[in-house]
């Protein structure tokens, strides 16, 4: 499988109304993006140069390094909703074409252009800054019912992205749990999650909430 890159993107930081905080969900193209890999913790810093973390709870950090949605599923919402999304609308720093991101296995590296090498890191999880970005009705709801969720990466050799660069997927690794998998039993799929768990293919605080998730009760 091999895509490419069809929009790098950064944040053009805005208010999150109703909350304290500037977000840097609202995404624009630039002429490219340099990728590095940011400390252990969400609040560590995006893994992209210049891009911003507005909720550092919940975000940022090697696990949420950066992250991919396809042109394709923003053509497909397009549609879904009547208007007009442009590249990076749904918070990605990469834009992809021709590949799918969902059918990604966890942990499954891929090389973009020359230089970088990504890897599948987790599912990203929709919430309220994301519906009040977008402004539709129920929209955590219907973003999860799609099933399509892009992907976080982890940054294993930095280096420089721009607009053109082809993404070749590398070496599966050796379970079968893809991204779409691991959305689902992040949104509460107890078939899935069970998958992902017996797979032990998420890192460890991700995996750890599993074992809790589905300890016997006492």
């Amino acid at each position: 499988m091999t895509g490419r890159i069809r929009s790098t993107n950064l944040a053009h930081p805005k208010p999150d109304p109703g909350t304290p905080r500037t977000t840097g969900i609202d995404k624009r193209a630039a002429s490219g993006i340099e990728l590095f890999t940011p400390g252990p913790r969400y609040g560590d810093g995006p893994g992209v140069v210049g891009d911003l973390i507005g909720d550092a709870q919940h975000h940022g950090g090697a696990q949420k390094a950066v992250y991919a949605f396809s042109r394709e599923e923003l053509d497909w919402w397009e549609g879904e909703l009547g208007r007009g999304l442009s590249d990076g609308m749904f918070g990605e720093n990469l834009t992809t074409e021709g590949l799918n991101l969902e059918a990604l296995l966890i942990n499954q590296r891929v090389r973009v252009g020359d230089e970088v090498v990504l890897e599948v890191s987790v599912p990203r999880t929709p919430c309220a800054t994301f519906q009040r970005h977008l402004g539709e009705r129920a929209w955590v709801r219907r973003f999860t019912e799609r099933g399509r969720c892009g992907s976080y990466f982890r940054v294993v050799v930095p280096g420089q992205v721009r607009p053109g660069d082809l993404v070749e997927v590398l070496e599966p690794p050796a379970h079968d749990v893809d991204m779409r998998t691991a959305f689902a039993s992040a949104m509460g799929d107890d078939d899935a999650g069970r998958r992902v768990l017996e797979a032990r293919c998420l890192p460890p605080m991700y995996h750890e909430r599993l074992v809790r998730r589905f300890a016997p009760a006492t």
